[in-house]
């Protein structure tokens, strides 16, 4: 996330088609100045590699890039199997190359079935995990590796595309934290063969859909009001929680910090509003008290 102090307060989010090639801060910071906003973030690095599907928060709309964080993905991926690279994908240094037996459907359906569900999963040493407060990344450029713990995932949907010259075509539905580099790893190993990722596109994120998403070719001709007319709302991945509306009374004391007593059987996470305007998160207890969670700015 990053600020200049030059910039515009623009709210609200946009769904970026990230190109080959670049990271996700660089594609960040390039819609950012077509902007010209003062605050952003996204929500979930793409490797370089990758493409596809990159939520991009704006102003108070970074306010929410926690919580889309913890979204289901999908993703298009192929899977070179037969080689093995230092990063787990078509831009590492290969390490090993083996013999891919001759499969069949059969036994490819069967290795799918083998991984959908709750599993765990050890991430790559080519990851933004930290290992006393380093990046892991950081010491595998340096060539040394770390024990890493797994971590429960679960693949709720792995689904065959195509099979051809040894390159497994797949559709992967996921947990949050899933690594599809290790995946493909772990796949190339049920065949001992060995795999790495050659193609990877996220094709959705929660709720959001690679349809929606725009390409910076697409934004750099645009005007400043077609752009803004691309940005979502801060409150569209929220949707969920229940919302509660507050008179005018009501919304000054929440916005002062104030608990309220709000007639209303919802317990939990609440979105505030006030006629339609989107104040922020709150929290209902059971004894009919309303406070203030997490509040937004959205008139500046």
């Amino acid at each position: 996330m990053s600020k200049r102090k030059s910039g515009l307060n623009v709210h609200g989010i946009l769904l970026l088609d990230k190109r080959l090639g670049v990271s996700s801060n660089k594609a960040l910071q390039e819609v950012r100045r077509l902007f010209n906003a003062n605050k952003a973030g996204h929500t979930g690095s793409l490797d370089p590699l990758a493409t596809g599907l990159l939520p991009l928060c704006f102003g108070e709309a970074t306010k929410v890039s926690g919580m889309m964080l913890d979204d289901d993905k999908r993703y298009a991926v192929t899977i070179q199997l037969g080689v093995m690279t230092d990063t787990g994908d078509a831009e590492g240094v290969v390490l090993e190359t083996k013999p891919v037996p001759p499969l069949n459907l059969e036994q490819i359906h069967t290795c799918l079935q083998h991984f959908t569900g709750d599993c765990e999963q050890v991430p790559p040493m080519y990851s933004a995990l930290k290992h006393n407060g380093k990046k892991l990344y950081e010491l595998a450029r340096e060539g040394i590796t770390v024990d890493r713990k797994a971590r429960h995932i679960k693949l709720y949907e792995l689904k065959l595309i195509a099979f051809a010259n040894d390159q497994l075509s797949l559709e992967v539905f996921c947990s949050k934290g899933t690594y599809i580099r290790s995946l493909a790893e772990d796949i190339g190993h049920y065949f001992d063969c060995g795999g790495t990722v050659t193609v990877l596109r996220r094709l959705q994120a929660g709720q959001f859909q690679l349809t929606d998403a725009h390409t910076i070719e697409q934004l750099t001709t645009m005007t400043t009001q077609e752009l803004h007319a691309c940005l979502m709302a801060v409150d569209k991945p929220l949707q969920t929680i229940p919302a509660v509306l507050l008179s005018d009374e009501q919304a000054t004391a929440i916005q002062y910090g104030q608990t309220i007593h709000y007639d209303s059987e919802q317990l939990g996470s609440v979105r505030l509003y006030h006629q339609k305007l989107f104040l922020g998160l709150g929290e209902m207890a059971l004894n009919g008290k309303l406070a203030p969670k997490k509040l937004f700015n959205l008139l500046d």
